[in-house]
C-alpha cells in the first residue's frame, strides 16, 4: 500500500513537526507539558491538565499495555482493505498517556486486552513515517530490531 493512499495530515504546523521528525528518525517523541509534566498526545497547544501552553519534546519508551482494541473487518477505503481484517489498538503507555495505531506482526484475533506491546516504525514514503505496535514478546525484547534503533 502506498503513502498516497493512506490518510495522512495536511498542513501540519510548525510547532507539531518535532513529533513527525521523531518517527522518521525512529526514535518518537512525545509533548510533554513544562508546568505539570505531563504528556500530551496527540500534541496540542493547551495542556488539558493545568491550561498551560508551553511544552518540550521528550523521548518516550514506545512501550504499553493494550488498554482496548477493535478489529476492522471493513476498511474505509481500498488501501486499508487490502490489508483486513486488522486490529487498531489503543495503549497505555509507559509513560501514562494513551497512543492508537494498528497493530503489526499478529493475528488481529490474538489481540488481548492487557497485552504488552512495542512501537514499530512503518515509512509510507520518504516523507511520512508512522507508528504501528506489535506485540511486545520475550523474544522481540532480546532482538535488536532496526526498526526501533
Amino acid at each position: 500500500m502506498s503513502g498516497e493512499q493512506k490518510f495522512l495530515p495536511d498542513g501540519i504546523p510548525d510547532w507539531q513537526q518535532p513529533f513527525w521528525e521523531s518517527l522518521r528518525q525512529r526514535r518518537i517523541k512525545v509533548q510533554r507539558c513544562a508546568s505539570c509534566g505531563a504528556f500530551r498526545h496527540v500534541p496540542k497547544e493547551i495542556c488539558a491538565s493545568c491550561h498551560a501552553t508551553a511544552f518540550s519534546w521528550e523521548p518516550v519508551s514506545g512501550r504499553g499495555v493494550v488498554y482496548t482494541y477493535t478489529v476492522v473487518h471493513r476498511a474505509p477505503t481500498p488501501a486499508y482493505q487490502a490489508g483486513a481484517p486488522y486490529a487498531i489498538v489503543h495503549a497505555a503507555m509507559d509513560e501514562g498517556f494513551r497512543m492508537v495505531a494498528t497493530m503489526t506482526g499478529a493475528d488481529p484475533s490474538s489481540v488481548r486486552i492487557g497485552a504488552p506491546v512495542r512501537v514499530v516504525y512503518t515509512e509510507l514514503s520518504p516523507e511520512w513515517t508512522i507508528v504501528e505496535f506489535e506485540p511486545a514478546t520475550a523474544t522481540a525484547e532480546l532482538v535488536d530490531d532496526d526498526r526501533n534503533s
